[in-house]
């Protein structure tokens, strides 16, 4: 089985920051690559369930620590910053929904999840009006896009769709080692913390067991 544990070395998210700090790349550099991580839906820590990423190079990149049943998921970078918080949506009259918040703010979602969407998706990200225009206006950019998700998470094969039917995100399986342990392969220009975010709410919906249903709670 391959290593499924981090290195002690800095991480992809704290590498990508350092990358950013120092500007773009010189005229004729690389083409940038998509980035591959392995996601294992098992905590790190004793007697608590989650998750935990890493990058290609065996680095920790994000981590899902909880002990209580509330319907709530927090994901982390490896210093325990959350990145985003995903959220289910309690009393929707269009089915299951997870709602996706920026940070650890749980008033003002930037993403709603849910099933269908009609045709071959099997899930639609959309935007949520107020969050997402804050979102926009704090990254600078005129709008936020929506996403079709289409495959089958529960045999770890789905990709993601922007509006303009480009695969921006893909979930593959990893060889011999079962549904626990998968591949997230996210494109270039695509936020690697939102693909992650939308990957545990496709966990609620699609995971059999998903993290929050192998525990107590009940909606």
């Amino acid at each position: 089985m391959a290593k499924v544990h981090p290195n002690v070395l800095p991480s992809s998210v704290e590498r990508a920051a350092a990358a950013a700090a120092a500007g773009p790349p010189a005229a004729g550099g690389e083409e940038e690559e998509a980035t591959s991580l392995t996601v294992w839906r098992k905590s790190l820590l004793f007697n608590c369930r989650g998750y935990t990423v890493f990058d290609a190079r065996g680095d920790l990149a994000y981590r899902v620590d909880s002990y209580d049943a509330e319907a709530e998921v927090v994901l982390m970078d490896p210093a325990g910053r959350a990145a985003f918080t995903v959220r289910r949506k309690r009393l929707s009259l269009s089915g299951e929904r997870w709602l996706i918040y920026a940070g650890e703010e749980t008033w003002r979602p930037v993403y709603a999840v849910k099933r269908g969407g009609g045709g071959k998706s099997m899930a639609r990200v959309t935007p949520c009006a107020v969050g997402a225009a804050a979102a926009a206006g704090a990254a600078g950019a005129g709008s936020v896009a929506s996403y079709e998700v289409e495959g089958s998470y529960a045999r770890r094969r789905c990709v993601v769709y922007d509006a303009e039917r480009r695969a921006v995100a893909e979930v593959q399986p990893k060889e011999a080692v079962g549904t626990d342990v998968f591949r997230l392969v996210v494109q270039p220009g695509v936020d690697v913390s939102l693909a992650m975010a939308v990957v545990v709410a496709l966990d609620q919906l699609f995971g059999r067991p998903s993290l929050l249903r192998s525990w107590s709670y009940s909606p």
